[in-house]
């Protein structure tokens, strides 16, 4: 249905518009909506946030036509007008044209025009508000979805290669916010996710800055992935600076409880899988990387402890001489066969 603003001060053009389209409005195409002039018209708009277009004469009382064309975007900035008026000469349609109307339908009226103007009128309307729907629904999606997956998602084989995926090279950080879970058993909901938010949007910014994607949130740790050159580098980086953020950050006291911000991280460098990982046919996907390398880092993470960016001995190799490192032994890990070596990026 679409919903019309009709804005003329002659009394009988209300009973003429719903003689002339009763047919659509019994079938639920148009719905009329009536004023008598300008200052009416902003009223209505008001009231009703769904009309699509206003059909408005010039000569009114009180506030006429071609100041409520002016005033029309400040109200609903989706609205287009049409002007319906006795006055067809070419100054006033060019001074109505100027002022934002979309159209002009001369007086005596004929209807069928009329029904052609406003069908056209309607479907550009709907057009822009399906256009504007689409960005808020992609400015909403991109909040959720990494810019990896958009990416993916605009290419041109998305609906034939869902569940097709790449060996690549790269590097995985698993980093989790440490002491979290103490506080959330006596701390309001509200309070805990406003504090886990303002800390991962410090993390996130430093993880954007070094060139690497967030994979997903779990809970209060973040998987974040780095692929192309210095891969490896810039996530030790991105851990470093990360760990500086959190040791800027004053105690927080919440209620009885002291939060120190710190952190935990696990990183490895290899090859990995990256896809699509879920069922197609329940359109239930998630783009993400896996591997045993992948596992790895998370199983480096779970044995760091708070202020630590654990690596292993392999990773270690590879950039002995671009960091500072303690090592702090060997251990086992779960589900892992054997035992490793592994570090402490210190600096």
């Amino acid at each position: 249905m679409a919903k019309i603003l009709v804005v003329d001060d002659e009394a009988d053009l209300e009973i003429l518009v719903k003689q002339k389209f009763r047919k659509k409005i019994r079938e639920n195409i148009y719905e009329f909506v009536f004023a008598q002039n300008g200052e009416e018209a902003l009223e209505r708009v008001q009231e009703h946030a769904d009309i699509d277009i206003v059909l408005s004469d010039i000569n009114m009382p009180v506030m006429d036509g071609l100041t409520l064309l002016s005033r029309l975007p400040d109200a609903n900035p989706m609205l287009k007008a049409v002007v319906v008026s006795a006055y067809g000469d070419m100054q006033s349609i060019r001074s109505a044209m100027n002022r934002g109307a979309f159209d002009f339908v001369c007086k005596p009226v004929d209807f069928d025009d009329l029904d052609l103007t406003m069908q056209k009128t309607i479907e550009h309307v709907k057009q822009l508000q399906q256009t504007i729907k689409a960005i808020k629904e992609n400015n909403i999606l991109k909040m959720y979805v990494d810019e990896n997956v958009l990416n993916f998602m605009t290419h041109k084989e998305f609906e034939n290669s869902l569940l097709k995926n790449e060996v690549l090279s790269g590097t995985v950080m698993f980093l989790d916010v440490c002491g979290f879970t103490k506080i959330t058993e006596q701390v309001p909901a509200n309070t805990v996710v406003e504090l886990l938010n303002s800390l991962f949007d410090r993390i996130v910014k430093e993880i954007i800055a070094q060139g690497g994607h967030v994979d997903k949130f779990m809970g209060d740790a973040v998987m974040a992935v780095y692929r192309g050159d210095y891969h490896l580098d810039r996530a030790i980086d991105t851990a470093l600076a990360v760990k500086a953020q959190m040791s800027s950050i004053q105690p927080i006291v919440i209620g009885d409880k002291t939060f120190e911000a710190n952190i935990s991280v696990g990183i490895n460098s290899g090859e990995m899988v990256s896809g699509n990982i879920g069922s197609a046919s329940l359109k239930r996907l998630d783009y993400t990387v896996i591997g045993d390398s992948v596992n790895l880092a998370q199983r480096l993470q779970s044995v760091a402890k708070a202020g630590q960016i654990v690596i292993t001995e392999s990773v270690y190799e590879q950039v002995k001489e671009s960091f500072k490192f303690e090592m702090l032994g060997e251990v086992s890990l779960k589900n892992k066969a054997n035992q490793y070596t592994i570090y402490n990026v210190l600096e």
